[in-house]
């Protein structure tokens, strides 16, 4: 994974990876890769989103 990795790059990748993933000329050889880096960029972005989330409810003050 890159080490500046931000949300919005992240989304981006997964979004092209999704695409890629979907096209039915994929080789079967490179899927689980693609698969895999796919997981990988969903947790990411869901970790950045929890942390996100974390940091507003402690500015509400909840």
């Amino acid at each position: 994974m890159k080490s500046k990795l931000t949300y919005q790059k992240a989304y981006n990748e997964l979004a092209k990876l999704v695409e890629e993933i979907e096209d039915e000329t994929m080789q079967l050889d490179t899927l689980a890769e693609k698969i895999k880096q796919a997981n990988e960029l969903i947790k990411y972005c869901e970790k950045k989103l929890r942390s996100i989330e974390n940091e507003t409810n402690e500015l509400k003050g909840e």
